[in-house]
């Protein structure tokens, strides 16, 4: 009786896990038609599969959706106010005066470790020894748990080689028929399981950038896998030392800079759209923001060190497009200075407080 339920409880209340009880939703509508008081019941789920249809048709206009992605480096040391995307896309010459005088992010974990340990907040007070034994509950129960009460899935053991494989695929353009020939899946089915991932909060994809609009839609999405640490587990990267060898270890960085950018836009009022762009010679961009009409190039090498050689995307980006407005561009780069290559790109630390 979900009425009855609710009625027993004084609000405000937090209810954990929504997506269980769907059946709670049209009874949360008639209490909160009852009051006038904001915030009286918070609902909290790992998933939005099953409930997202019923929060649009139960709780229309009178819920908001936030959704709480893996920690930032930020957030993890306790500076909650760095935010430097802001100031970034607001005013990049106020952003470029900040960099002359900025100090790196204080962190006990070198870089390695940073990624390999990745963003999730059930770490943090962990030692590094229980991280594998962490991720290997966190996929059980994600599988056994969530995929298979959401999702009708016969084979879970083909999904866990899935995840697995396209953890790999991270910080790369997708093509959805190759990945799913590799372990013998329909397109379909990719698709399908894809969007499993997207929805539970495990892989997210940045559109292809063009000047037509119908062609942004055309060309290949870049895909994002939202937790390195989960990223270097399932590819069994043992160590962080093992990290810094590993072949993955330039889509790692990737991975780990673009997730931390795009949560830091999210955060904003009004936040940007994103993109990635690539030309049919090879040129690439790896991340473009998007806000008030200016368009915000970002490039992400792994290395310490950076030559005019490594701002040719940006270049060609400016000039595949010379009628509309471009914004600074960046690089960001596992370094420790702050400096200009061109008139129009800065190299930036991964790790700068702003």
């Amino acid at each position: 009786d979900p009425d009855q339920f609710l009625s027993n409880f004084t609000a405000p209340i937090i209810l954990d896990e929504i997506q269980y009880v769907p059946e709670l939703l049209p009874a949360l509508k008639r209490k909160v038609d009852e009051i006038d008081t904001k915030g009286s019941y918070l609902l909290t789920g790992s998933q939005n599969i099953s409930v997202i249809r019923e929060i649009s048709e139960s709780l229309a206009g009178r819920v908001g959706i936030i959704e709480l992605e893996g920690m930032t480096p930020y957030e993890i040391s306790n500076k909650h106010d760095q935010n430097w995307v802001k100031s970034y896309l607001e005013d990049s010459e106020c952003f470029c005066m900040k960099l002359t005088n900025t100090k790196l992010l204080e962190s006990n974990k070198t870089l390695y470790e940073t990624i390999w340990a990745g963003s999730l907040p059930g770490l943090i007070e962990m030692s590094p020894e229980v991280y594998s034994a962490f991720f290997q509950s966190y996929i059980q129960t994600y599988i056994e748990r969530d995929v298979r009460m959401f999702a009708e899935i016969n084979d879970l053991g083909l999904f866990s080689r899935f995840v697995a494989l396209l953890a790999a695929y991270s910080a790369q353009e997708i093509n959805k028929a190759h990945i799913g020939r590799d372990i013998g899946l329909s397109p379909k089915q990719t698709d399908k399981w894809i969007e499993i991932l997207k929805y539970s909060y495990q892989w997210q994809e940045l559109p292809a950038f063009s000047s037509n609009v119908i062609k942004r839609i055309a060309k290949k999405p870049k895909g994002l896998f939202m937790d390195t640490g989960l990223l270097c587990y399932l590819q069994k990267i043992s160590s962080p030392e093992s990290l810094a060898a590993h072949p993955l270890w330039g889509r790692a960085f990737e991975s780990f800079c673009l997730n931390n950018i795009l949560r830091l836009a999210k955060a904003l009022d009004t936040p940007p759209n994103f993109y990635h762009w690539r030309s049919a010679g090879g040129a690439e961009v790896d991340l473009i923001l998007e806000r008030d009409g200016v368009f915000y190039p970002i490039e992400i090498k792994s290395s310490s060190k950076l030559s005019k050689h490594d701002t040719r995307g940006i270049i060609s980006f400016r000039e595949t497009y010379p009628k509309i407005n471009i914004g600074l561009g960046l690089i960001i780069y596992t370094g420790s200075e702050t400096y200009a290559l061109n008139e129009n790109v800065l190299a930036m630390p991964w790790n700068v407080c702003v």
